[in-house]
């Protein structure tokens, strides 16, 4: 087993991150045949299969995960560290990884990439949004977004957007229409926007709280959707309500073209972080994403604190 090399082990690792063999070859810009060949050797050198291949799927063995937990870390480590030794003084360089999920994609993401990269031009950031739980260690990700709850204990854990509620919204016209609910339950009376999980394909329960006492609502309405942006559009035109992330609709509150109902009973949720295994692990690309999404954190915290209360 003696001087197998890295790019044979390379391309094993995006192939089995990727679980295609098509779209690991685009990632490494070279063809599925020749990457293909790659991993044989691979494997013939190594004396195991590493992969199980069909004519619709590729998964791993026993032994092509053991290799891809334990190789994968230590892979993307050297390939940062020969980015790294060509950098000038000061200059960061390399690739960060991010798994993030559909929501905090407006209020995160665009707001940090551009400042980001204005600081740091030769960086590389790939985001993929996934609702899903991810491993981020077997996936080959560096960091992942999420609220606290979805994350694993033993993470590095950094705060990038405060605490935040889910608010039920709606239009002016449709609450002169229809009544404005007082109690979580007059919702099952209503036309409500239906949410449909990316990941479940089931339809999310409107989640209400107020102190000890929380409800679940299988709410019900003419509309269903898992894209955000046609569930807040839908609800400014009067055609229901909406289960909303308030820092989603705080322009539109502003604006007046959505007024939250129920607001005793809104839902608090702790929320979002950035996570990643071990700090003896972060590289300079992931390092300076981490100093940028603090700042953004600590002047949304500052803004939110100055701003004067908003009517409702």
């Amino acid at each position: 087993m003696a001087n197998i090399p890295l790019n044979a082990l390379n391309a094993f690792l995006a192939v089995a991150r990727r679980r295609s063999f098509t779209a690991a070859a685009v990632e490494l810009g070279i063809s599925a045949s020749a990457l293909s060949q790659s991993v044989r050797q691979l494997e013939e050198r190594l004396g195991v299969a590493l992969l199980t291949r069909t004519s619709r799927s590729v998964s791993l063995t026993d032994a092509g995960r053991r290799l891809l937990e334990n190789a994968g870390p230590a892979v993307d480590q050297a390939v940062e560290a020969l980015k790294t030794a060509s950098a000038q003084p000061g200059e960061v360089t390399g690739r960060v990884r991010l798994t993030v999920p559909t929501i905090a994609v407006p209020f995160i993401i665009k707001p940090l990439l551009p400042r980001l990269l204005a600081l740091h031009p030769k960086l590389e950031v790939e985001v993929n949004v996934e609702d899903g739980f991810v491993d981020i260690v077997a996936e080959g990700f560096d960091a992942g977004i999420r609220m606290d709850e979805s994350i694993e204990r033993d993470m590095v854990q950094v705060r990038v957007f405060g605490p935040c509620r889910f608010v039920v919204v709606g239009s002016p016209a449709y609450l002169e229409r229809r009544g404005t609910p007082e109690k979580p339950k007059d919702l099952l009376a209503h036309d409500c926007i239906g949410i449909r999980s990316r990941t479940t394909g089931g339809l999310y329960q409107w989640e209400l709280e107020q102190g000890q006492q929380s409800w679940r609502l299988p709410v019900r309405g003419p509309i269903i959707t898992n894209d955000i942006d046609l569930l807040y559009t839908m609800a400014e035109a009067g055609m229901g309500l909406a289960y909303a992330f308030e820092p989603l609709v705080e322009d539109a509150i502003r604006r007046s073209t959505l007024r939250v109902v129920l607001e005793p009973f809104a839902a608090l949720v702790s929320g979002f972080f950035l996570y990643f295994p071990s700090r003896a692990q972060v590289s300079p690309a992931l390092r300076a994403f981490v100093d940028v999404a603090r700042e953004d954190a600590a002047r949304r915290m500052s803004e939110a604190t100055s701003r004067p209360p908003r009517r409702r």
